[in-house]
């Protein structure tokens, strides 16, 4: 068993308000057994799709893994889909409907008849406990291939994935698992990055290098690779050399973020950061606060959103308010310093700026911001810069952008 598909299941999914996530998980557990996933398929509600999605699956792999639509409603049809791609039928298992029974008599809650549905099994298959819901997965293996159903709640996917799926596929899966690898490059444009690591990684053929763009500001290059003898030396090889061609750029060679590149630069100096922030509302410090250890370096930080809250809290003056606005390299200047002194702080980082979608003018148009670092013996950096997109693209990128001239300066600095 070397590859799989995984499919989705769901209308909910074909919206903008929901995303799959069970299939990131799924294929990091599938890549550990050396199991890889050739296809990842949403499909709606509806049941000849679904089906024709796991004969489809099922003839090209020996594993197909299709997460959701398990539930009581007419709308969950994974069960009679699975049933009539495989041409089998549905039988209700008299244990799962216990089980059921008991779920709702636990809880003092009259059990829906329609919840029966869930209770019914494709012949031959396994049912897979479900402790935290009422759809028990399913395990169905027939002429050298295999079928999982998994509930759609992540809470209640994950933990019969790892005790009940894992273990049988174990059994069955290519004693050969992958390599990854991950470098995080800062302030370059995927086309850049291609530019400069291209002739370096079309010298491996054997691992596979994919360009992403991770958030505004930063890209990844990923490192693929079977984890056979010797490969493990090539992919190590590979990344030192891509690392040393993007080194002006390199947020990490060893997939850290940035924010823990930077937690760990104060750490090992001794030293505190405090932020201070306009238009990007806390995302600063909210970034910061995902490294576990963050209180080791980071005192706190002000929202400053309003032109009082800049003078009052932050001592920025009247007259540099008046005369060069609240986007202004004087004002940042300003922030960077009053958030350093407030906070008590080695490193003060401040950003202001124009998010959009109004507020802009032809002096200062939208995606106009202003980032200030102030360090110690009041030394200052201070930098312009003007991103282009909507709102949140220009707020994400001004706080990479916020971090990534701390951990210069931090570089630069003794």
């Amino acid at each position: 068993m070397t590859t799989a598909e995984i499919i989705a299941a769901g209308a909910e999914l074909l919206t903008p308000f929901r995303a799959d996530t069970n299939s990131l998980y799924l294929t990091s557990g599938l890549n550990e057994l050396g199991i890889e996933v050739v296809r990842k398929t949403i499909v709606g509600d509806e049941r000849e799709r679904l089906a024709r999605a796991m004969v489809r699956g099922l003839q090209e792999n020996r594993l197909v893994l299709v997460t959701g639509g398990l539930g009581p409603t007419e709308d969950d049809v994974t069960r009679p889909a699975a049933a009539l791609a495989l041409g089998i039928s549905l039988a209700r298992d008299p244990e799962q409907e216990a089980i059921i029974r008991a779920w709702f008599a636990g809880r003092q809650t009259p059990m829906p008849e329609r919840n029966l549905r869930q209770a019914e099994i494709l012949t031959g298959a396994t049912a897979l406990p479900n402790p935290l819901g009422t759809a028990p997965g399913q395990y169905w293996e027939g002429e050298g291939r295999v079928l999982v159903l998994l509930p759609g709640p992540p809470r209640e996917l994950q933990p019969m994935w790892r005790e009940h799926v894992l273990p049988r596929l174990r059994k069955r899966a290519s004693a050969v698992g992958w390599l990854h690898r991950t470098l995080r490059i800062g302030e370059l444009g995927e086309s850049r990055v291609d530019e400069a690591a291209a002739p370096i990684y079309t010298q491996y053929p054997a691992i596979t290098t994919t360009i992403l763009t991770a958030q505004p500001g930063e890209i990844e290059l990923h490192l693929r690779a079977p984890d056979v003898p010797g490969r493990a030396a090539q992919v190590g090889e590979l990344a030192d050399r891509l690392a040393s061609e993007l080194a002006g750029h390199l947020v990490s060679a060893q997939g850290e973020s940035l924010e823990s590149v930077v937690v760990s630069a104060l750490a090992g100096r001794g030293q505190t950061l405090a932020v201070a922030e306009s238009c990007t509302g806390g995302m600063t410090g909210e970034r910061l606060t995902r490294v576990p250890g963050a209180s080791r370096v980071f005192n706190g930080g002000m929202i400053a959103y309003t032109n009082a809250v800049k003078q009052e809290m932050l001592g920025v003056e009247k007259e540099i308010l008046e005369r060069d606005g609240a986007v202004s390299e004087a004002c940042v200047r300003a922030m960077a310093r009053g958030v350093r002194r407030l906070n008590q702080s080695d490193w003060g980082l401040a950003i202001t700026g124009v998010a959009g979608p109004g507020g802009g003018s032809p002096e200062k148009p939208v995606g106009t911001v202003w980032i200030g670092c102030a360090g110690p013996d009041e030394a200052l950096e201070i930098r312009l810069r003007r991103f282009h997109g909507e709102r949140e693209r220009v707020r994400q990128a001004a706080v990479f952008s916020a971090l990534w001239l701390l951990r210069q300066v931090l570089k630069e600095t003794v």
